[in-house]
């Protein structure tokens, strides 16, 4: 089940609509936690919802099951090594539904692989960024991305599905 990585919102409730909501999709719990972290110590209101596979993140997007109830994500980080359905897999899902293919996707992983950047991007993938391996620059460039997709940059509305 996606977790919540913010204590004020309880497990299965709704966050409040302006609040925004970053869902991350990431099986290592340890880069999961330094993400979370780092976007929490910035001081701004935000809500995390983890998936650990692909699988889990589409039911979330799609609000399926025990999802049923929760908010459209304002963005997703997406590994691209993940459990059960890869991310290359999910990004194409997300893109291909009318539904959800206006949700920036940042493609946040520890590939270098220019098959992989090439690959994401023809996927329309929004934005593709390498995770570093020194924790200091892991946690700066985490907090880049929180300012410049939440802060700076104009997100799209949820979509009227009426």
């Amino acid at each position: 089940m996606a977790g919540h990585a913010d204590a004020s919102v309880e497990p299965g409730g709704s966050p409040p609509e302006d609040i925004p909501v970053i869902l991350l999709v990431e099986d290592n719990p340890g880069d999961v936690r330094l993400i979370t972290e780092a976007i929490k110590e910035i001081g701004a209101a935000i809500i995390i919802r983890t998936a650990a596979d692909g699988i889990e993140a589409l039911d979330f997007l799609r609000r399926k099951g025990p999802y049923a109830g929760e908010q459209r994500p304002d963005l997703i980080l997406l590994d691209l090594s993940l459990p059960r359905k890869g991310g290359r897999e999910v990004l194409s899902d997300i893109k291909t539904d009318p539904n959800l293919k206006q949700i920036p996707v940042v493609v946040f992983t520890a590939s270098d692989a220019e098959d992989d950047i090439t690959r994401c991007y023809d996927l329309q993938a929004n934005s593709y960024i390498r995770k570093p391996a020194d924790l200091e620059r892991f946690i700066t460039v985490t907090r880049l991305i929180h300012t410049y997709w939440l802060d700076i940059g104009k997100l799209p509305g949820p979509m009227d599905l009426t």
